[in-house]
């Protein structure tokens, strides 16, 4: 896998499609906590066999097998300022920049603060406004600020049916992988250094809500997409509807049966959402 190094943190990312630009946006998906790029492989593979360079990377979010050099930069913001340091590592411009979970708000921090490289953004279903995380994830992540304590939970889940639990994925999707799930449990359970890395982070998402980014996200005037999964009890429909409001030129695509997960609910819907978008300007 190829990986860029930055000074905070190197960052292994997927590639499908071609490798030059052939007129078509680059694709780049942000993947939320506690999950990786592997998230996105459903939607990337259509988009690459339609010609679009798709970059998934595996952020330092709880799932990822590097630890970072520098804790400091384990914040949304911080988060978004390294998406942004890969953009400009790759040469990437005019990008469609794609969001999920905690990434989605990664999204809206990146835009805010570095809006110069992205052509377009598609939201799934997200964080937004005070939701950063949403119940019961807050709670959950509240108990997840040590290392000691984020092995133990991560322990915990290793029984499918506590992982696939209200207490792990199981509210994220109607359809989860146990292999899948497992790999993005273990290295916070096996690695002291992941599990640090991920405490950090929960303790900054602690202190950390959107109320601030979103009156100014009227500033970001290029396409919006949200395509937003109907069947979510943790972002809902309506929050979604309220995201999409704050944008100057947005849609919204309800997706029936689909939970936080859309990529993994229905691939079809996000990989079209994402075609249509990069079509504008």
């Amino acid at each position: 896998m190829p990986s860029v190094v930055l000074p905070q943190a190197t960052i292994d990312y997927r590639v499908s499609g071609p490798a030059e630009d052939d007129g078509r946006p680059p694709v780049v998906f942000v993947h939320g906590a506690l999950v990786d790029g592997r998230l996105w492989d459903g939607v990337a593979a259509g988009l690459a066999e339609q010609g679009f360079r798709c970059i998934q990377p595996d952020l330092p979010l709880g799932s990822h097998l590097r630890p970072v050099t520098d804790r400091s930069v384990l914040s949304p913001a911080g988060v978004a300022g390294l998406v942004h340091e890969l953009l400009v590592a790759l040469e990437l411009r005019d990008v469609t920049l794609v969001g999920n979970d905690t990434g989605g708000g990664v999204c809206q921090f990146l835009v805010d603060a570095h809006p110069d490289r992205v052509g377009r953004l598609v939201l799934t279903n997200c964080d937004a406004f005070d939701k950063f995380p949403p119940f019961p994830f807050d709670v959950i992540f509240s108990l997840m600020r040590s290392t000691v304590s984020t092995r133990l939970a991560t322990t915990a889940m290793v029984p499918t049916v506590l992982r696939h639990s209200p207490l792990g994925y199981g509210l994220l999707a109607e359809h989860l992988n146990p292999a899948l799930t497992a790999s993005w449990m273990r290295p916070c359970r096996t690695d002291a250094r992941i599990a640090g890395d991920f405490a950090a982070l929960a303790r900054a998402i602690g202190r950390t809500d959107l109320t601030e980014v979103t009156p100014r996200l009227r500033s970001f005037t290029k396409p919006v997409s949200l395509v937003w999964g109907n069947a979510d009890r943790c972002f809902t429909p309506e929050l979604g509807q309220r995201l999409a409001a704050a944008f100057p030129d947005s849609t919204m695509v309800g997706v029936e049966g689909a939970r936080t997960f859309v990529p993994l609910d229905n691939p079809g819907v996000v990989r079209d959402a994402i075609a249509e978008v990069s079509t504008r300007t």
